[in-house]
């Protein structure tokens, strides 16, 4: 009797684990790996997907039970096409959405992906558009906002460039990150080029002499610690101030570290 209660025990505290660190103990424990999705849609429709060079399927395009990766994906119709790289999350559907174009110029999108947190991450190309959700202004680009969950219509505009309005429903304890490429007027299409954004920026941690790197909640060695990072965790590049970097943490914390132990990942 006693061995069948040490046993229970040891069943009870495994399932805790699995819980409270899902994503990674159940890999470990059980060897069951975390699948992702993807959704592509594009205008025009029927435009041809490929994931990692290998055709899949043609807009709309769905795929469930992926494995969590980046992945290189490709949309093309005719000689329209669009590429980038795109960060699968575990337990999620990352939406792409294109506007075709055979110039980079006229051809604009959005990729939006969920991560465990909260609020709502908006980068655009180019940087420092205006951003209204649901009618009221929150700044310009890249923003970080804290949105409650629910349906919400957000509008990115920029001079010289075309509105995008987007309408997203945000989760429980996820934050939404949506990454936006704006489009020239036809006016401005002659003078200006544009590069396409490829995904969310992001910084590795390096090695530091501490074995960790502090994260504060403000750009100052006088900020107070509110989290520690350890070398080659990544985190999402908010916002760079001189010698400090704002960045997002897996859990939606957001704070500074110092720009001489992160470095920048290439796209």
């Amino acid at each position: 009797m006693k061995k069948f209660i040490a046993w229970a025990l040891v069943i009870i505290s495994l399932i805790i684990l699995l819980l409270r660190f899902s994503d990674k103990w159940a890999e470990f424990l059980l060897g069951v790996k975390q699948t992702s999705g993807i959704s592509v849609y594009s205008l025009p429709s029927e435009a041809r997907v490929f994931l990692d060079e290998k055709e899949v399927g043609q807009t709309p395009y769905e795929a469930k039970d992926l494995e969590v990766k980046d992945y290189i994906i490709k949309i093309a119709r005719k000689e329209a096409s669009w590429q980038g790289r795109v960060k699968l999350t575990p337990g999620t559907i990352t939406i792409v959405n294109r506007d075709l174009a055979t110039d980079s110029a006229s051809s604009a999108g959005e990729i939006l992906t969920l991560n465990k947190g909260k609020g709502l991450t908006i980068i655009s190309n180019p940087t420092e558009a205006a951003v209204e959700i649901d009618g009221k202004s929150y700044g310009k680009t890249p923003i970080s906002a804290s949105i409650e969950p629910g349906e919400r219509t957000i509008l990115i505009s920029h001079p010289n460039y075309l509105k995008r309005s987007i309408r997203a429903d945000l989760p429980n304890n996820f934050n939404l990150t949506i990454s936006v490429d704006l489009s020239l007027s036809e006016a401005d299409l002659a003078t200006i080029t544009t590069p396409v954004i490829t995904q969310t920026p992001e910084v590795t941690v390096k090695q530091t002499p501490t074995g960790f790197l502090r994260v504060r909640d403000k750009g100052s060695l006088n900020g107070k610690e509110i989290a520690q990072v350890k070398p080659g965790d990544t985190l999402i590049l908010l916002e760079e101030q001189g010698v400090w970097f704002r960045i997002r943490l897996p859990d939606g914390t957001e704070g500074f570290v110092s720009s001489s132990y992160v470095e920048k990942k290439k796209p």
